[in-house]
């Protein structure tokens, strides 16, 4: 782009320009590492996890036609409509929601040690206690499992209507918040994605995000984390 000269422009006019072009820039990039990946998957066998959060940005997105693409890493109430390969659930509340479906004798749950349900049987522990939220610590797990390319999908961090609700596909049901009550605070989800973003500097992580999703700052800093929108990552696997 070319520079702009500030003397053509009042205050306003010059900031409401800067914004303009780094919004256009943030799209050119999210643009571009979506043909990096679709021209990548044609070159290589993929190796691919794919780690889900319940932000809606993830709603259209069928977590099934994925499973024939990599392992899928869960979080908390997913297992009700959904069998992922891990779940992971670390709120006592849920967890002992899992435990009277007797789901986890059946499949992969893991979770912090915990006293208040230390009796529960088929429940996989994470040792030492990480002591953070699950979705983190579902991004965490997958990269202990060394693969070279990880989508992260519903990591929306921010509220909606302008960040002032919760953001939660399963917000008004049992376990969470109502759809009215005001956003969760994501201050520790950032810090925990980008602790697990930068020691893992060998996986590539691709955020699946919507345009109007928030890119936090803090996320801007990693050369191994991408940004690519749902309906192009639909396109990548073959979902339209």
């Amino acid at each position: 782009m070319a520079k702009i000269d500030k003397t053509q422009y009042t205050k306003d006019q010059f900031q409401k320009l800067l914004a303009e072009r780094k919004n256009q820039k943030a799209i050119e990039q999210v643009q571009a590492t979506t043909a990096i990946v679709e021209a990548s998957n044609r070159l290589i066998k993929p190796n691919y996890g794919f780690v889900v959060g319940n932000g809606v940005s993830r709603s259209d997105i069928e977590l099934a036609k994925l499973k024939q693409h990599g392992k899928i890493y869960a979080c908390n109430a997913v297992y009700r409509d959904f069998e992922p390969d891990y779940l992971v659930a670390v709120d006592v509340k849920m967890i002992n929601e899992i435990e009277k479906t007797g789901w986890q004798k059946t499949h992969s749950v893991w979770t912090n040690p915990n006293k208040t349900y230390k009796n529960y049987e088929g429940f996989n522990y994470f040792v030492p206690n990480k002591g953070w939220s699950s979705g983190p610590t579902a991004l965490w797990m997958a990269t202990q499992h060394r693969y070279e390319k990880i989508f992260i999908l519903g990591f929306d961090y921010a509220g909606l209507t302008e960040g002032r609700l919760v953001n939660n596909i399963y917000a008004g049901t049992t376990n969470y918040k109502k759809s009215t009550d005001s956003a969760t605070y994501y201050g520790n989800w950032i810090r925990q994605t980008c602790n697990v973003i930068k020691e893992n500097t060998r996986t590539i992580f691709y955020r699946v995000i919507l345009p109007d999703n928030i890119i936090p700052p803090e996320l801007n800093k990693f050369s191994n984390l991408k940004h690519i929108y749902v309906e192009d990552f639909k396109k990548m696997f073959n979902f339209l």
